[in-house]
């Protein structure tokens, strides 16, 4: 027998909850998911993450500032069984309490592994369902690497609940993931490498503030390798991990107590049987207009990590495109996405910032502008809170005078982005932006220094 809805939701994270709460005002829904209620962002990537960012800004906040801010005996220690435990009183209490509210606005939920069998159709296990509409956002998951020993890897939502610290630990991949993880674990005391195939890490970011990173990185005890292809894991006799890896067509091995899968996420696609329900997609997800419909199933809309789009797949892109799916589902399609432009945040320790274009990207497209840039580190702002890595590069159009891109390496980054963010939106000129009165001292207050 099958039960009937007027929309089905695959997935429960940002994107998910946006759309479900909102359509359940009006329609019947049901929210299908085969992990816990609550998606990666709440219980296993952002959020709980950056509880441990911020221990390992403590951490280095008190070791920088000792015989300066503080005494030289000063001690700030993590205690890592400890942190974890505080980080799970931010993750235990998501999956009870967004159950909760799904049923109290009659949301059905149902826990299972979902894949299609018609153009609108579902199977969950035993029971088939069928929707109006189907909405997926079942987000992205660890690239494969078929590599002989993968099993052996470490993700990071494991990562997230480890109970206690190994001594050494290798990354593999030189992505968000990897840094942001390398930064804690070094700070809370491990032994810490970062291994990765590209020749500059972080490619999303801007380049020279990204070779600064890597320098700091390394000046702090990270081993960072790079153009290096791990070709296999193994877990020795002394049940140490054996990790073989090709640098400069020599092979060599690595010897550590954990490896972390730190190499990219790719939409969770697979396993859906999207074919049989005529869905188009490729590597970077369900392929979908501007209303964020599938292009070959009109029953069918996607968003979030999951979805193909020219977009960076971080939250607030998702939570923009469940608002989109929303209204397009309620009044007809009609609504695009309004992203502006999206920053992006590296949350190590100090935190790297972009938003808009690098040069390469400006030079491409084709326009005049003149680069202001520098080091920051000499600044009375940093010096007070005794940071020594901190520079910036802002990109500035010589005919219209607006900001072309903000590239930013500090304590305070991921915050004085979004300032850069917000006037790029409005196209303010940075001659707007360098006349507002910020208060000081601040970070912000810089800001009229770079331009």
């Amino acid at each position: 027998m099958t039960t009937q809805f007027d929309i089905l939701i695959l997935g429960s994270g940002p994107a998910a909850t946006r759309i479900a709460e909102q359509c359940a005002e009006k329609f019947k829904v049901a929210v299908i998911d085969s992990q816990q209620i609550g998606g990666t962002c709440a219980l296993h990537g952002c959020n709980p993450k950056k509880v441990l960012v911020h221990a390992a800004e403590l951490a280095d906040w008190t070791r920088r500032s000792k015989g300066q801010l503080i005494a030289d005996d000063s001690q700030a220690r993590i205690d890592w069984s400890q942190l974890i435990a505080f980080k799970e009183t931010f993750t235990k209490p998501v999956t009870p309490q967004k159950t909760k509210k799904f049923e109290k606005k009659n949301i059905s939920i149902i826990q299972g592994t979902a894949r299609f069998t018609g153009l609108q159709t579902i199977q969950v296990d035993d029971a088939e369902l069928e929707g109006e509409k189907i909405v997926i956002c079942t987000g992205a998951r660890p690239a494969t690497l078929n590599i002989p020993g993968e099993d052996l890897l470490t993700h990071s939502d494991q990562f997230l609940q480890t109970p206690r610290l190994p001594a050494e630990i290798l990354f593999i991949g030189g992505g968000y993931i990897s840094f942001e993880f390398a930064h804690v674990a070094q700070r809370a005391g491990a032994a810490v490498t970062v291994m990765d195939h590209n020749k500059r890490p972080l490619s999303d970011f801007e380049p020279s503030l990204v070779d600064r990173l890597v320098k700091y990185s390394r000046d702090l005890g990270i081993n960072i390798i790079l153009s290096a292809d791990v070709l296999s894991l193994y877990k020795n006799k002394n049940r140490k991990l054996e990790v073989t890896v090709r640098q400069n067509w020599m092979e060599k091995e690595y010897y550590t107590d954990m490896v972390v899968h730190g190499a990219g996420r790719v939409p969770a696609t697979e396993g859906l049987d999207l074919e049989r329900a005529a869905i188009e997609y490729d590597e970077t997800g369900i392929k979908v207009n501007q209303f964020m419909q599938s292009i070959s199933n009109p029953h069918v809309y996607a968003a979030g990590d999951v979805a193909g789009t020219d977009q960076p797949k971080l939250t607030p892109v998702a939570n923009q495109q469940g608002f989109t799916v929303v209204k397009n589902i309620m009044e007809g399609n009609q609504a695009t996405p309004d992203y502006g432009v999206v920053p992006r945040v590296l949350f190590t320790v100090p935190q790297l910032a972009s938003v808009g274009m690098n040069e390469d990207q400006a030079s491409e497209a084709g326009y005049d502008f003149e680069v202001q840039d520098g080091d920051m580190s000499s600044w009375g702002s940093l010096r007070k809170v005794g940071a020594t890595c901190a520079a910036y590069k802002i990109l500035i159009d010589r005919q219209t005078d607006q900001i072309l891109g903000a590239h930013l390496l500090a304590p305070d980054a991921g915050e004085t982005i979004n300032l850069f963010a917000l006037a790029m939106k409005f196209r303010l000129t940075a001659t707007d932006v360098k006349s507002v009165l910020f208060a000081f001292p601040t970070s912000a207050s810089g800001i009229r220094n770079m331009l």
